[in-house]
């Protein structure tokens, strides 16, 4: 089933220039899909998610979207495998971005065959904007832009809570090498996203002493008490 079919939805608008757009977005934190979903609402664009690379997958053989963003760093792979076969899928996406706060991720995702980058945090609403029209071809673009009152983008908190409850299951459970690694990646990005300077610097931490090969117990466990203690507060950061 193709979801964004130019013959069957609306045009593009100055105020809405995203309108008729489809987007999947293969994201694995709450908080940095709320932001997205946020600049979705305000372009006129729907929005489909997927987690990890099982369920963008299982989602594609039903759905094809106009545009596939996929972040880097998935709980099951990275997504520039993902991206690889997107590029060579018949037919092809328009636009596939890759996604990360990680600098090195674009020159990676831009190998695989990405048409374009969006690095986290994500907060602009025009910058958004701009780099999904720029890939989509002439016929999907509006004729003229709206001037974009370019406020910051502020996900809701209760998505970070979500994050955090993801990652405390996560560090609850048996922590092998791998899940450690993950949930340390994981954290330091979404932290860094939501301007959490304490829990960020702490997963950086983790994930240096974890490269030197050092005994991390009680610095895991710290991370994992200042999760505990993000999913216990109200207020925002």
């Amino acid at each position: 089933m193709v979801d964004s079919d130019p013959l069957a939805t609306p045009a593009a608008t100055a105020l809405r220039p995203l309108l008729g757009q489809t987007i999947l977005v293969v994201e694995d934190s709450r908080y940095a899909c709320d932001a997205i979903r946020l600049m979705c609402l305000h372009s006129g664009a729907r929005i489909r998610r997927a987690d990890c690379l099982r369920s963008a997958r299982r989602h594609l053989q039903i759905y094809r979207p106009s545009v596939v963003i996929v972040d880097i760093g998935l709980p099951d792979g990275s997504g520039t495998d993902l991206i690889a076969e997107l590029t060579h899928a018949v037919p092809r996406v328009s636009a596939i971005l890759g996604l990360s706060g990680d600098d090195g991720a674009c020159e990676a995702a831009r190998q695989v065959g990405a048409d374009g980058f969006l690095p986290k945090p994500l907060t602009s609403l025009a910058y958004f904007q701009k780099t999904i029209l720029e890939l989509l071809p002439e016929d999907r673009r509006p004729s003229g832009l709206h001037n974009v009152r370019d406020e910051p983008i502020r996900p809701d908190w209760l998505a970070y809570q979500d994050d955090m409850a993801h990652i405390s299951d996560i560090l609850a459970g048996p922590t092998d090498s791998r899940a450690l690694d993950y949930a340390v990646q994981f954290l330091q990005g979404v932290a860094r996203d939501a301007e959490d300077q304490i829990l960020a610097e702490a997963a950086e931490q983790l994930a240096a002493s974890r490269a030197k090969g050092a005994q991390v117990t009680a610095m895991a466990a710290r991370v994992a008490g200042l999760v505990q203690n993000r999913l216990e507060r109200q207020e925002a950061i």
